[in-house]
């Protein structure tokens, strides 16, 4: 993400916790917050406002030549990244079934902003689909950095390509899955078609590179093919995701209602469906960062939001969308008042849990009688 910023904090994904500095360049009365440490050990300690800066996870580098010509970018590890993909035409075709899902989980091996629980995360979600709801084991595509296919590497070319042949030729009946644990970042709408002037975007691994995958690709991309009769489910277990899919209504856990989350642009922009149904289930609302969490217990770390969600279905397999997210807050909060009360201890253990599970859809619907069939 490129821009200039000055006197606001931007986060970044499931953040680390660097430690931030006031910023050398602005005036006495500007007090810009930037990171201490940028890249590889090089101390600038100078905001957007002062210098080009670009976003990248939870840090902001300084602009550099990002071509191959450069022989001194150390903003990318190239021996890291894989090479070009073929498309998704290389796996081998299968048999017409009527259940399929894409599961992307982006660790960001070697990378400073790397996360820990998106390959637990991915189990879990695999297994709450073979077994709770019938989806057939070669009818479910995994994208991770531990795949020895190379089509399924979580890459910016990868992803996509899975995303349409996810809803590619889709008919009545069909019931798609989209479900994706990484880093999720803003950056400036420039199209005007936002309501708080940002758009979300997903990072793939090599985002750095290829740049991120905004709302509005996913919702051309997966949103616009849904024929009559067709459901897709989309689970986003990352920061900023709340209108990820970019879908027409926002329900609110508070007021128990549907708000409008229409474009506001002047000019037509298409955002709905063919007929067909998408739902969208987020980690928390655009504003707020998603956490990786080891309180749950067992082993290693999980996405809070694939923990409860998988937790909740297992417990209630006939739970209705609404008890879902009010099982999915309760236990929320119920974790940040158990946690220790001794704010020293708190700050080096037990961050809080601050995110709000948010529900959208290309449709309203009552979501306290209508049950979650995936």
């Amino acid at each position: 993400m490129y821009g200039y910023y000055c006197c606001k904090n931007i986060c970044g994904s499931k953040p680390n916790g660097e430690a931030k500095v006031t910023c050398r360049g602005c005036k006495p009365e500007c007090h810009c917050l930037v990171p201490s440490t940028l890249g590889h050990g090089r101390s600038k300690e100078v905001c957007g406002i002062c210098h080009p800066v670009k976003k990248i996870g939870a840090k902001l580098f300084q602009f550099g030549h990002l071509d191959s010509s450069n022989k001194h970018d150390n903003l990318l590890s190239r021996s890291l990244l894989p090479p070009p993909m073929p498309s998704s035409s290389a796996f081998p075709s299968t048999s017409r079934y009527n259940k399929r899902a894409v599961l992307c989980g982006v660790s960001y091996r070697r990378r400073k902003f790397r996360l820990k629980g998106t390959i637990n995360d991915i189990s879990n979600m695999r297994e709450l689909l073979i077994k709770n709801f019938k989806f057939p084991k070669e009818c479910i595509r995994v994208l991770t950095e531990q795949e020895q296919n190379a089509n399924l590497i979580p890459t910016k070319h990868n992803i996509l390509e899975s995303l349409r042949w996810l809803v590619k030729d889709c008919q009545e009946g069909d019931s798609l899955v989209f479900y994706f644990s990484g880093h999720g970042l803003q950056q400036p709408d420039f199209k005007e078609d936002e309501i708080d002037g940002f758009d979300e975007t997903l990072c793939p691994v090599d985002f750095m590179k290829e740049g991120m995958i905004i709302d509005n690709d996913i919702n051309s991309t997966i949103v616009w093919p849904l024929k009559k009769g067709v459901t897709l489910h989309a689970i986003v277990d990352a920061c900023h995701s709340g209108t990820i899919l970019d879908l027409l209504y926002l329900y609110k856990h508070e007021s128990g209602i549907w708000e409008d989350n229409k474009p506001p642009s002047k000019e037509p922009i298409r955002k709905h469906t063919s007929g067909g149904l998408a739902i969208c289930l987020s980690a928390c609302e655009d504003s707020q960062t998603a956490a990786d969490s080891t309180v749950f217990g067992g082993k290693g770390m999980n996405g809070v939001l694939t923990y409860l969600f998988t937790k909740t279905i297992r417990e209630y397999p006939e739970i209705t969308y609404g008890r879902l997210l009010e099982k999915m807050h309760d236990e929320i909060e119920k974790i940040n008042r158990g946690r220790c009360t001794n704010r020293i201890l708190q700050h080096i253990f037990n961050r809080k849990i601050a995110q709000d599970p948010l529900l959208s859809s290309s449709d309203k619907f009552d979501v306290f009688r209508t049950k979650i069939t995936l």
